[in-house]
């Protein structure tokens, strides 16, 4: 219920922190002037222990109650430009590489302060990626409208993604309202996501070069890798000194045809 009392009519409030700047006014001059509570209230309109807390708050010198913050408004700043590095981090992960910093802050603190910045955990929209003949197609739908000059003094770049494990549920992502379809909040995604099979060698002495391979690895296949591969990053690393190369029994390193590049000194496999 909303009541006025005295000549100026003013709404009451129980609360000294939705008291106007009139009312405050009104207070501080009745106080210096010596007048009861009870009349300085009924002359603001607010309650009487507003009246209170507000005389005793301010008038007495006594600074802000409350716990002084922790972090300074740099630390604040450091941690909205992680936030908008990978919007795609997890509050545990962006907790941790602000307190690798130097920062000393809970999570809690982490939490509320990407919450302040407007930030917002939802879930990201997914947006699929262009194959090669929706390139194709667009890349002459451009050229066929005139957006796109074609000759010799045309210069085009193409950039490919390759995938090689694709989650099957959207993450989560830290964005404000109307960010939906921003570029730095959207998911990306293929239908068909490809893979593709590396080989590759380490020692104690190093590690040899990465063998990309576009097919099925058969004995023949795995005979070349061995040749061109294997037999050179050898002698790059140990020289003239002996070696041992080490493989599990899959069928294509125990073929036959295999003893001849790789030569097995245990006579149990002989």
């Amino acid at each position: 219920m909303v009541s006025q009392f005295g000549s100026l009519g003013y709404t009451i409030m129980g609360k000294t922190a939705d008291l106007t700047v009139v009312q405050k006014t009104i207070i501080d001059t009745l106080h210096k002037e010596g007048k009861p509570q009870t009349f300085i209230a009924k002359e603001a309109g607010c309650s009487q222990s507003a009246v209170s807390k507000h005389v005793n708050r301010m008038l007495s010198g006594r600074k802000k109650c409350g716990r002084k913050r922790c972090t300074t408004n740099r630390e604040n700043r450091s941690l909205m430009r992680i936030v908008k590095q990978n919007r795609f981090k997890n509050l545990s992960e962006l907790h941790k590489k602000w307190t690798e910093a130097g920062v000393k802050a809970s999570r809690a603190t982490t939490h509320k302060l990407v919450k302040d910045f407007g930030y917002s955990c939802r879930i990201s929209l997914v947006k699929p990626l262009l194959n090669h003949r929706q390139c194709q197609r667009r890349l002459t739908w451009r050229r066929r409208t005139g957006l796109l000059p074609s000759g010799p003094k045309s210069s085009f770049q193409m950039r490919a993604s390759f995938v090689f494990h694709l989650e099957t549920k959207s993450p989560r992502v830290w964005g404000k309202g109307g960010e939906a379809h921003s570029p730095s909040c959207l998911k990306s995604s293929v239908k068909f996501p490809q893979s593709v099979m590396i080989w590759g060698a380490m020692s104690s002495a190093g590690v040899g070069p990465l063998c990309f391979l576009k097919t099925k690895v058969t004995a023949p296949i795995y005979q070349e890798i061995l040749e061109h591969f294997m037999l050179p990053s050898a002698d790059q690393l140990f020289k003239d000194a002996d070696f041992i190369f080490q493989q599990d029994l899959a069928l294509l390193h125990i073929a036959l045809k295999t003893f001849g590049h790789v030569v097995v000194d245990d006579p149990t496999h002989v």
